[in-house]
């Protein structure tokens, strides 16, 4: 099959690339316009992978552009995995109408070229921020969603009913959202992981980053959550275990036989752990002390989320092997690579 990676520069997107590339014999075509990424990732999977994935510099808001420079060039795509989103939960708290522009624009962009050039799979990058508070853990699939508590979240659930809507509408189209907990980690070769623009708002890169001296601070946003040490708790999953859900997601589209023409799968761990077992893994896999300050709690966060796993298990055949100590160590094996690689005076952001 020919593949769609939209956001194929990025953090997941780009270990999606590679696993498929590494998995199977689909081709793959990426979008990314490098809004919070760099062209630079295309050189690490080809260094990863031997293959080069082809780019296109657009902007998914530009319908007209989408139909142009894209898919009236490329030829036949047989399905689509959608993961160009903002993703910032601050910023998103900061800049709602930016959030909502990008996301849902982008979004309904492709899916007017779904039905224009008839494409028959489309799984959508989705959140367990569509969740909220819950107040029972782990959360299931039916476990209802609740309007969450950042405009980031939002987009992902209006992005949901979005493709739960137009699928209802088209005879022979299936798609799927994924809804990720926390990705972490990095490939195991350490040749690629997580490298935002600018400071980084997710938990783990902010450790690396402030181990290896990137950035001055590392803030705990709050220590009065009602958990055991005070600190919110995540699902924390390798990002190659999310990476290597979408091949099999793009699988299961494919070959299975079913009534339903959408349906959403949880993608975590299983297990909830708290900030400061994070760092506490952290300094155990680095042998590095970090000297973090107690902060207030942070505009849009939950106080605890995790993952009952088993509908993707059972359907999908998805077992995550990487637990989250696999996870600290690739990322700071990245970032000793980054670390190198500014060293020697190549330009990174960051």
């Amino acid at each position: 099959m020919k593949i769609l990676v939209t956001g194929g520069a990025g953090y997941i997107g780009s270990h999606t690339i590679i696993d498929i590339l590494e998995q199977t014999n689909h081709e793959v075509v990426s979008i990314d316009n490098f809004s919070n990424s760099e062209p630079a990732t295309f050189d690490r999977i080809a260094e990863i992978t031997g293959k080069r994935v082809k780019n296109y510099d657009i902007d998914l808001t530009k319908y007209a552009t989408l139909k142009r420079e894209f898919f009236n060039q490329v030829g036949k795509i047989d399905g689509i995995i959608h993961f160009a989103a903002l993703k910032a939960v601050g910023e998103s708290v900061e800049k709602p109408v930016k959030y909502y522009q990008n996301n849902l624009n982008g979004l309904i962009n492709l899916l007017k070229c779904v039905e224009k050039y008839n494409i028959k799979h489309f799984i959508f990058s989705s959140s367990c921020t569509v969740y909220g508070n819950a107040k029972e853990q782990p959360v299931t699939e039916d476990t209802p969603t609740q309007i969450p508590e950042s405009p980031y979240g939002y987009t992902k659930l209006v992005g949901e009913k979005i493709l739960s809507d137009f699928a209802k509408t088209k005879h022979g189209f299936k798609g799927l959202s994924l809804r990720y907990f926390n990705p972490v980690g990095a490939h195991i070769s350490g040749v690629n992981g997580e490298l935002p623009k600018g400071r980084p708002n997710n938990l783990v890169p902010v450790v690396t980053q402030f181990a290896s001296g990137w950035i001055d601070r590392l803030v705990v946003h709050g220590n009065d959550y009602n958990t055991p040490d005070g600190t919110a708790i995540r699902d924390y999953i390798h990002v190659s275990d999310i990476a290597h859900a979408h091949v099999l997601a793009v699988e299961y589209l494919d070959k299975h036989d079913t009534e339903k023409n959408y349906d959403v799968f949880n993608l975590g761990s299983g297990t909830g752990v708290s900030v400061l077992e994070v760092i506490k893994a952290f300094e155990a896999e680095s042998g590095e002390r970090l000297n973090y300050t107690i902060g207030p709690r942070r505009a849009g966060d939950v106080e605890k989320i995790f993952a009952n796993n088993r509908k993707a298990v059972d359907a999908l055949g998805w077992i995550p092997k990487y637990t989250i100590n696999d996870a600290i160590r690739s990322a700071w094996k990245w970032q000793q690579h980054l670390n190198t690689l500014k060293r020697d005076g190549k330009v990174l952001h960051g």
